[in-house]
């Protein structure tokens, strides 16, 4: 799962972003309203947690953009203010969740896997796909009731093509979704052709050798 935290007091944001990594989140952090926009505009994100007072302008700026350019990631406004309009203005702006500090951490890891069950599982936590299951509290991947055993990546990469399932995802795009920012400084991305195949190789062991498909010159797609 990727994490954006958007938030100017560096001691929150750092205690957020080690929590989270600590949980096999994929965070990164902005910490002003142009920062945050950037990333936000040029990234996907499974979450973004938003601050509402940022330099530079206001996180319901931000969240409003995010809706106009049919951004659809998930949203927990966290504020300091804990104002009736304030809570109504983000919810209508189309915010998933609002949280008032200060808070424990623990509550708003709840709220982000709360969020995240609602957004690809209908409130379970369990993503199915024909045969294909992914446990999102447990981490886990079965294919006819049979474990695959992928790695940390394998499994990052599963969970981006489910989420996109019936949709061919690019080679860039799947990058962008492990690596984010970091993604300009590589190489180039022959790890994800790397990963897509060992991948097919660990499906095709269970007995699945069609749902995920090469599109020559165009990238991947999970389909049945």
């Amino acid at each position: 799962m990727k994490l954006l935290v958007i938030e100017d007091e560096a001691s929150l944001l750092k205690s957020i972003i080690d929590y989270f990594t600590q949980e096999d989140f994929r965070c990164e952090a902005a910490s002003t309203f142009e920062e945050g926009i950037k990333k936000a505009a040029d990234f996907q994100y499974d979450c973004i947690i938003l601050d509402i007072n940022l330099p530079g302008g206001s996180g319901l700026q931000l969240l409003e953009y995010l809706r106009v350019h049919k951004k659809n990631e998930g949203v927990i406004i966290i504020s300091a203010r804990n104002s009736l309009d304030d809570k109504i203005a983000g919810l209508d702006l189309g915010a998933d969740d609002y949280l008032t500090k200060p808070f424990h951490l623990s509550e708003l890891y709840s709220r982000v896997k709360a969020l995240i069950r609602r957004k690809y599982a209908s409130g379970s936590s369990v993503i199915e796909f024909g045969k294909l299951k992914l446990d999102l509290l447990l981490k886990t991947v079965t294919y006819s009731g049979q474990t695959l055993l992928l790695t940390k990546n394998e499994y990052e990469l599963l969970l981006f093509l489910l989420t996109n399932k019936n949709r061919v995802v690019s080679r860039q795009a799947i990058a962008e979704h492990i690596y984010g920012e970091q993604t300009d400084n590589l190489a180039s991305f022959d790890f994800v052709y790397s990963h897509i195949k060992n991948l097919k190789r660990k499906l095709k062991e269970r007995g699945c050798e069609d749902l995920l498909q090469t599109v020559y010159g165009l990238g991947y797609k999970l389909s049945v």
